[in-house]
């Protein structure tokens, strides 16, 4: 994925917000077709995890490269899940530059085990969820982009895979950095909705059932990797706007 610059959100799609938003766009002026932006699930909704909220505080806001959310992973002591405020956006330990994040926040399952930037995390399996409330796509039927939400019928709070890394930064910043990974939702009846219509349709990973538990506790890339696939048809609705 290229460099990324960030542009405000007008027109449409800055009133479906409500407020001017930032997202990040490619050099060649297109918004990338990857989940760049979305809802963090609340602080209330973490109990849906078993968890307790960061204890560094969270906005209840969109997040956006660079940005604090919680992610929730398995310590490696043991015990039950720990739920931290984390920066969107991968920033593996050898980086010096926090803006690095405007360009690791999305990681696709084809080459995470080779790229740079991604590389150790997949390794070292340093794999986390991140819970959300939505996530937001771009829409192109009416011929122009119009942000949609995209989140669970049921109501619940998604669990997102990712891939976390810590390193210490300047005080307030978080230790811990995270990244959404992404699969190919070509064949996918929602999913492939979204983004330009020569753009290729990509997904992120909604763990659902048994599968948070799996992806925490997985003991083999193998066993990560059957995880990594498009979530049921059924088990995620879609509408014009933002929360």
């Amino acid at each position: 994925m290229g460099e990324t610059l960030a542009r405000p959100l007008r027109g449409r799609a800055m009133r479906a917000g409500g407020s001017q938003r930032c997202v990040p766009i490619r050099h060649d002026g297109r918004i990338p077709n990857m989940c760049s932006n979305y809802r963090p699930a609340r602080r209330a909704e973490l109990a849906h995890f078993g968890v307790a909220p960061p204890e560094l505080p969270l906005e209840d806001k969109d997040a956006y490269p660079g940005s604090a959310a919680p992610m929730i992973y398995q310590p490696p002591e043991g015990g039950g899940w720990s739920c931290v405020a984390g920066t969107f956006g991968l920033l593996p330990v050898w980086t010096k530059d926090r803006a690095l994040a405007k360009r690791t926040y999305n990681a696709r399952v084809e080459t995470v085990a080779e790229k740079p930037s991604f590389r150790s995390a997949w390794h070292k399996r340093q794999v986390c969820i991140v819970p959300a409330a939505a996530i937001y796509e771009p829409c192109y039927e009416t011929g122009k982009a119009v942000w949609w939400r995209i989140a669970r019928a049921d109501g619940a709070p998604m669990a997102i895979a990712g891939l976390w890394e810590r390193k210490s930064w300047e005080a307030g910043a978080p230790s811990w950095s995270f990244t959404l990974l992404t699969v190919n939702a070509e064949t996918h009846p929602l999913m492939r909705r979204f983004h330009k219509p020569d753009d290729e349709k990509r997904t992120v990973v909604v763990l659902d059932g048994d599968a948070p538990e799996a992806w925490l506790a997985a003991e083999s890339k193998a066993d990560l990797r059957a995880l990594l696939r498009p979530c049921a048809e059924t088990l995620l609705v879609a509408a014009p706007g933002r929360l």
